[in-house]
């Protein structure tokens, strides 16, 4: 255990003075020629970035930020709400998908073995809207098997609802941030013949800011609707799939029903 810590010891003490002499060296004044090749390459940093030398992320909000602030702040409050209420969907959508046969062959043995009690317990331990549907139509099973036909699609509709819920608010902001960004344009190309009657010239440097400014906040109003419609249309996918096995799966549910009322 000694020769532990005295080889950590050892080690401790070597990176010190590793430490100290690159401190030192950082202090002490560099060489003339190497003062000049920092020279040259800070004169050839920005050129470099004038060519094109910068990350795309930079570009990105450079150009964000030359829209200006006030619609652009707009637009991203969209982009922001709009992918909040796409991944709640999502999330919500991936939790409700469950193994449907798989739950209808529970439902069977458990009806087989201790009655309709037995199969409405798998149901109520089991997550998702089809769960929920066929706890319901098994809950009036007493009533008969028409009245249970009439409850899964009555309680199928609620369902339904439930997974639309918000879609509304994601077509919203689908539709503003485009508008938004037109809206800034009118004002952009306001603005530049503001200018242009204050200048009382027609040339390209008086009207290159507004029009700048226009066509950036269309861009960005593009971009933010693009994105929240490829999710959105994501997303109804993901509902048809599950409306689809709802709808399969309750007619199975049916036949269970059938097959125990006999």
């Amino acid at each position: 255990m000694k020769k532990v810590f005295g080889i950590l010891t050892v080690l401790a003490v070597m990176m010190f003075g590793m430490t100290a002499n690159v401190m030192a060296q950082e202090d002490a004044p560099a060489p003339v020629a190497q003062e000049q090749v920092d020279l040259q390459e800070a004169e050839e940093a920005p050129a470099a970035e004038e060519a094109g030398v910068v990350g795309l992320h930079k570009a990105l909000k450079i150009k964000f930020i030359e829209g200006g602030a006030g619609f652009m702040a707009l637009v991203a409050f969209c982009l922001i709400f709009g992918l909040a209420l796409c991944i709640e969907r999502i999330l919500y959508l991936n939790l409700s998908a469950i193994n449907t046969k798989k739950l209808l062959n529970k439902i069977d043995e458990a009806w087989a073995a201790n009655g309709v009690e037995a199969a409405m317990e798998v149901c109520r331990n089991t997550r998702g809207p089809v769960a929920s549907i066929f706890y319901q139509g098994l809950s009036r099973y007493s009533e008969g098997v028409d009245v249970v036909e009439k409850t899964v699609a009555s309680y199928g509709s609620v369902q339904l609802g439930l997974l639309e819920k918000n879609l509304s608010w994601i077509t919203l902001f689908i539709a503003t941030a485009p508008s938004l960004g037109f809206l800034g344009t009118v004002l952009g190309m306001i603005q530049a013949f503001d200018k242009i009657q204050q200048v009382g010239d027609i040339s390209a440097t008086v009207v290159a800011g507004g029009i700048k400014v226009a066509l950036l906040t269309t861009m960005w109003g593009l971009i933010v609707a693009v994105i929240l419609q490829m999710f959105y249309n994501y997303i109804l996918s993901r509902i048809d799939s599950l409306v689809n096995e709802m709808e399969d799966s309750s007619i199975s549910l049916l036949d269970i029903v059938v097959k125990y009322s006999k």
